[in-house]
């Protein structure tokens, strides 16, 4: 008589779920113990993965960088599939490689020696929080006059925690906090003098400040950094070396993963409605298996019957889950689990790309084959000097800068609210919206020091015309309702932990220990404490998934830690 399989349910075709496959079909002798099976509620395989075309060049709608080539598992299948290299024009392809044009508000072009102090200063401040760097207090940066960063982080902190309560210290705060104890520091708190007509020196530096926190909240996805937790930050971990794209897409790295597995292995279009479980050995109302474990359900009425489910969706979809009573997991998550689920956050960052019409300009003004890498610098929502023509959305929007070097292509990138109304806007309201926000940051007068509000006469100014848009609405998609994690004022890397836990848990008493193990498994980048928010994190959580039913199958020994 032949013993039956084990089944193995992988829920998800993103980058944990298909490394998760990957690793168990291709495992020796693991055909001989279970069978394996990917559900898919999408039509496509690569989840927050969606490589695409646009404007005949290659973009990404979701995930774009490698963030870092040293020892990034994600760069070294790329380099093994040869994918870092193509014929074919790709976003980024070329990084950062032109200077960026920093405007603020009005078509004022701001000169070097006054972003770059700040841009420093944002840099120094979030190297501490991630505790990157001690500050260089050599006597040649004294010589240089820039001792006062030296106990800025320090200062910062400690304001930030007597102000603040216990565990409750966000980025945002002590960010704020750094930038006071700057101008304290530089004793120009009260000037109002400033080489640009109607800028004082203190709104102007916070306004570019304001800039690179804008930036952040995208590096993130916390539509507002007082809700980012500081203590965190130093737990956050990257690989060493070059950020860079890929030249193949993103997608070819799920895309070698999944092409070991046999066709029918992912079944595409199978939306799991609920997960039936039996966490103390007692069978569920309706479960009639005397057999497996797990019981799932489908949008199409289907069932399918497993002794271990990988659940890898995605944490705004976990979210969902318990917040409105769903059902989706029955019995429910023990409450560990939904309140991991519920501290940890879960933002909305969106990508918006844009092809470039024309430029209807007077004579001897750019060359839109020349468009700059343009940071954009904004009046305070509060001033009078704000171009009512720029809309509410593109207030917290920080560059807009071509693909590479002199592609028609541009990109800019949304977090938050922001990024939420833009899945709302039609075509033509964006193209409007940027437009007038671009003309009137690349005036006439953008070279010169005098304020323009952008209310002039709109004949004097270059008016900047796009084609076509494409946007990513990683909010409103029902199979990932946002974008990637981070952790919350009030959450700790504890969380992330906790949402790796397999159920039923292992501490949770003689009833769990009598019930079949390893029922429902995590992963997905919300899983992984030191890497969340990253595809090698996903990859990473997929692996040690894994590897835990391998070692339950004693297929292998004991993993280190992913």
């Amino acid at each position: 008589m032949v013993a039956k399989k084990s089944r193995i349910v992988i829920i998800g075709a993103g980058m944990a779920g298909v490394t998760a496959a990957n690793k168990l079909y291709t495992a020796a002798g693991s055909k001989d113990l279970f069978e394996l099976v990917v559900v898919e509620g999408g039509e496509r395989i690569g989840g927050r993965i969606n490589t695409s075309e646009f404007g005949g060049d290659r973009i990404e709608m979701g995930a774009t960088w490698i963030h870092g080539i040293g020892g990034s598992p994600v760069h070294k299948i790329a380099q093994e599939i040869n994918a870092l290299e193509s014929a074919h024009p790709w976003e980024c392809m070329d990084g950062s490689s032109d200077e960026p044009t920093t405007v603020a508000e009005g078509g004022l072009e701001l000169e070097p020696d006054v972003v770059d102090p700040i841009s420093s200063l944002f840099k120094n401040l979030m190297d501490y929080a991630q505790g990157k760097q001690v500050f260089d207090e050599s006597p040649e940066r004294e010589c240089n006059g820039d001792f006062e960063y030296s106990k800025l982080g320090d200062e910062a902190s400690r304001i930030c925690a007597s102000n603040d309560d216990v565990g409750k210290l966000s980025v945002g705060s002590f960010l704020r906090q750094g930038l006071d104890r700057y101008w304290v520091s530089k004793k120009n708190r009260d000037e109002q003098v400033s080489v640009y007509t109607n800028w004082s020196r203190m709104l102007l530096q916070e306004a570019i400040f304001a800039m690179h926190e804008n930036i952040q909240r995208t590096y993130t996805s916390a539509g507002d950094l007082l809700t980012l937790d500081y203590n965190a930050e130093s737990e956050y971990r990257m690989f060493p070396g070059d950020e860079i794209t890929i030249a193949k897409g993103y997608l070819s790295i799920v895309q070698s993963l999944a092409s070991v597995l046999p066709p029918g292995l992912i079944q595409l279009g199978k939306k799991v409605r609920k997960i039936q479980w039996q966490p103390d050995n007692r069978k569920n109302k309706g479960y009639e298996s005397d057999t497996r474990p797990v019981k799932l359900h489908f949008s199409d009425g289907s069932v399918l019957l497993a002794d271990h489910v990988i659940v890898t969706v995605s944490l705004g979809v976990l979210k969902a889950s318990i917040r409105q009573d769903s059902g989706m997991f029955n019995p429910p998550l023990p409450r560990f689990k939904t309140e991991a689920i519920s501290r940890l956050g879960f933002g909305v960052v969106n990508k918006l790309f844009l092809q470039l019409g024309s430029i209807h300009a007077p004579p001897k003004t750019q060359d839109f084959s020349k468009f700059p890498f343009l940071q954009m610098v904004f009046h305070r929502a509060d001033s009078e000097l704000r171009n009512k023509k720029i809309p509410w959305w593109m207030r917290k929007t920080a560059s807009l800068c071509p693909l590479y070097h002199d592609s028609s292509v541009l990109l800019s990138w949304f977090a938050g609210e922001e990024a939420r109304a833009l899945e709302a806007l039609s075509d033509e309201e964006i193209i409007n919206g940027v437009s007038q926000t671009v003309s009137s940051f690349l005036s006439q007068n953008s070279h010169s020091h005098e304020l323009c509000n952008g209310n002039g006469n709109p004949e004097e100014n270059s008016e900047v015309k796009f084609s076509k848009v494409l946007k990513s609405q990683w909010g409103s998609d029902p199979l990932f309702l946002g974008s990637y994690s981070y952790v919350a004022v009030g959450s700790s890397g504890e969380d992330l932990d906790s949402m790796a836990e397999p159920l039923p848990s292992d501490d949770s008493g003689s009833a769990a220990s009598s019930s079949p193990p390893l029922q429902i498994l995590f992963a997905g980048e919300a899983t992984h404490r030191t890497h969340y928010s990253t595809t090698h994190g996903a990859y990473c959580s997929g692996l040690r998934e894994a590897n835990r039913l391998l070692q339950h199958y004693q297929l292998v020994g004991v993993q280190k830690n992913y």
